[in-house]
């Protein structure tokens, strides 16, 4: 399997599928590069170079006990696309993954990038403050936390309901797409698990989103359980100069992972790389 190694000697799985300009996916908590699967294979089949790795702590990657901040996980970011010296780049990221998106912009600018996509992104607060009343209550979070450490197995099978808006009449979802997040679930260490709570809550990404200059399109879908558009979305497409953002009519917080939702993400991501 390909690796890469930080510069704090933690190894990156990644994965590298076709040919053409690259298109950089990362992806959600507490998922991995399987993900982005079918991603992948619709840009590699367009004519594009589809990448996505395993944030450390997740999946194949190294477990290191700490490092689960966005200034490191922008820094494991940067390594990535140094090493395979990425150019002409498209980033694409769901959830956490835009926070690690926007703080690589912040930390170390666009001269790579091309441009950007965000699907259901935590930027620029999630946690609920006196500045930020469309938040997610403190509360929330800290019962995630006490979820992972009281028995994940049976919390990531919990979590996946919402995630993919299964309790909702006449939803999409399968019992497939709930086994695959369980399973991507159990596969990040329970210390990365519980420390990459604190670092989505609570990181604000005002800044970051300010020093965007290329192309960037917003994508969330309006019935997200997980990262509230309102708190999120909406308000980065004011902040980002020049952004567009999507709305899907229903659709959940893995909406790129549900039938129906995939499809629709995946011709418009075609025709943003396109554009």
């Amino acid at each position: 399997m390909p690796f890469i190694t930080t510069r704090d000697n933690q190894e990156i799985y990644y994965k590298d599928w076709g040919q053409g300009d690259p298109v950089l996916f990362i992806h959600g908590w507490p998922l991995n590069a399987d993900a982005w699967d079918d991603q992948m294979k619709c840009v590699a089949d367009a004519g594009f170079r589809g990448i996505a790795h395993d944030r450390r702590g997740h999946g194949r990657s190294s477990q290191p006990w700490d490092g689960y901040d966005f200034d490191t996980f922008a820094d494991d970011l940067n390594d990535l696309i140094n090493t395979l010296d990425l150019r002409n780049l498209t980033l694409v990221a769901h959830s956490m993954g835009g926070g690690e998106l926007a703080r690589y912009i912040g930390r170390h600018g666009s001269s790579r990038v091309r441009k950007a996509v965000m699907v259901g992104a935590i930027p620029p607060l999630m946690i609920k403050t006196p500045d930020n009343p469309e938040g997610v209550p403190e509360k929330v979070f800290e019962d995630i936390k006490r979820g992972i450490l009281g028995e994940r197995s049976q919390y990531w099978m919990d979590a996946s309901e919402p995630f993919f808006s299964a309790n909702r009449p006449d939803n999409r979802v399968t019992q497939g797409n709930r086994y695959a997040f369980w399973h991507m679930g159990m596969q990040e260490s329970i210390q990365a698990g519980v420390k990459c709570v604190d670092a989505f809550a609570r990181t604000a990404f005002h800044d970051d989103l300010r020093a965007f200059d290329i192309p960037t399109l917003l994508v969330h879908g309006d019935d997200d359980q997980i990262v509230p558009i309102d708190a999120t979305s909406r308000k980065a497409v004011q902040i980002i100069p020049g952004a567009t953002l999507k709305v899907f009519e229903d659709g959940p917080h893995g909406l790129t992972l549900v039938p129906g939702y995939k499809e629709m993400f995946n011709k418009d991501l075609l025709a943003f790389l396109r554009s």
